[in-house]
């Protein structure tokens, strides 16, 4: 018995990039254990301010101590705010004059930025400008809320450094396409890429120049391992960039840095009042945030700056002895393998164009880890599950996108665990190419 009919968008949607290979895995039946590094679900305790405040939710002390958890405004809590502008104080950075409002994780505050920046598809309000390869969720937010997306991409070379489009080639892309926005994640994901201060300020200065909102998603805000400052849309000045006041935007997360991926807690923080109280007027359809979460964040407002930074220092330093030993070890198994510079963020962009067969897909390969794929691993078969970064690009003419031979792998597990991503990716790939080469 057919029922009722489907949205067109409904019909053709698909799962994320980042969420495919576990949907796929969960269908198997064959005791295979799987090593996901496929999603950004960091799996370290959050700061210990942020326990203390969960682990008291009971307690007399706690708001919440008789039962009720009611609405809170729709802005957030007071305290949550302040949690959010003491983290971007504790880099160095004024916080005089910004605006924040709390929200269901980052991912809101994205959706605010698209409805409030950029019009419909097909209108003549103006796309989101994204920066490819773009993380795979900015797409999916703008189908579902109509809004139309426009591209440059970054390129991968053979030393594992991406690069942006020359300046005049954004310039050209921004006076063609009118966007509305432009999204900059300075540590990004997928690709671990360092937007450092001065390429900040290059793509402040042509905000400036042609009219449109400045948003950094700072979700990895001091995760970085290049030793230069740390990079920022509230490092710039208008002295440095005249004319960025009043159109600066970022997202804010308490999923990465602070370890709360499950609390869906974020922020959108701005330097222009209007686009703020329009963006909270947007938002009261959704009542309000999280109350427990904004509760268990709020928490980090009275941290000191000093015992942030040691938190950033040592975060820093776990990420780091864990992105260069997988660098190192899969150039060792992998030869002509090329792997992202471990400049920023937790993941890595493995693109093993030079070593695969023609016709790689890393989709397809995706896909064969998760559902026949197996290692052997002290008796146990294990599987690895990835990102297929062609989910992180846009369409390109002709399928050439550059990632169907990309691979994103993220840091969320032990350091124990992440030391068998190196040999099961190289053991998976070279059971799939002979699959490949054996049905020709």
């Amino acid at each position: 018995m057919s029922g009722p009919k489907l949205s067109a968008h409904f019909l053709g949607r698909q799962p994320s990039a980042i969420r495919i290979s576990q949907i796929e895995f969960a269908k198997r039946r064959d005791g295979t254990k799987a090593v996901n590094v496929a999603i950004g679900n960091v799996s370290l305790p959050m700061h210990p301010a942020m326990i203390a405040r969960m682990k008291s939710l009971g307690g007399p002390a706690s708001p919440f101590a008789g039962g009720v958890v009611g609405y809170t405004a729709t802005v957030g809590l007071a305290e949550a705010n302040q949690a959010f502008l003491n983290i971007i104080a504790s880099s160095g950075f004024d916080t005089s004059g910004l605006h924040a409002q709390i929200t269901d994780g980052g991912s809101q505050a994205m959706e605010l930025v698209m409805v409030g920046a950029c019009g419909p598809a097909g209108s003549s309000e103006r796309p989101l400008m994204l920066v490819d390869a773009a993380y795979t969720n900015y797409k999916a937010f703008a189908e579902r809320l109509g809004r139309a997306t426009v591209s440059i991409c970054r390129s991968l070379g053979d030393d594992g450094k991406f690069t942006l489009p020359a300046l005049d080639e954004i310039d050209r892309t921004m006076a063609e396409h009118r966007p509305g926005a432009l999204v900059v994640i300075p540590y990004d994901n997928p690709t671990g890429h360092f937007c450092d201060r001065a390429t900040m300020a290059a793509l402040a200065r042509l905000a400036v120049k042609h009219d449109l909102w400045l948003v950094s998603d700072e979700a990895y805000r001091e995760l970085f391992y290049t030793g230069e400052p740390a990079s920022s849309i509230w490092a710039l000045t208008e002295a440095e960039v005249p004319g960025i006041a009043g159109r600066r935007i970022s997202i804010e997360s308490a999923s990465k840095v602070w370890n709360g991926c499950g609390l869906r807690i974020g922020a959108l923080v701005t330097d222009s009042q209007l686009f703020h109280e329009k963006a909270v007027a947007e938002n009261t359809a959704s009542l309000c945030p999280n109350a427990i979460g904004q509760h268990i964040v709020g928490a980090l407002a009275h941290t000191s700056h000093d015992e942030l930074r040691r938190w950033y220092a040592e975060l820093r330093r776990y990420y780091r002895e864990m992105l260069v030993a997988f660098t190192a070890k899969l150039g060792e198994l992998v030869p002509g393998v090329v792997v992202s510079s471990p400049d920023a963020a937790i993941y890595s962009v493995v693109d093993v164009r030079a070593v695969a067969g023609p016709g790689f897909d890393a989709m397809d390969f995706v896909h064969f880890c998760a559902t026949q794929g197996a290692v052997d691993v002290d008796g146990t078969p294990h599987t690895l599950l990835t990102a297929p970064m062609a989910g992180f690009y846009s369409a390109a003419p002709g399928g050439a996108s550059p990632g169907r031979t990309q691979l994103r792998v993220a840091y969320v597990l032990s350091p124990d665990e992440m030391t068998l991503v190196p040999r099961l990716l190289a053991e998976l790939l070279r059971q799939y190419e002979a699959r490949r080469r054996s049905a020709h």
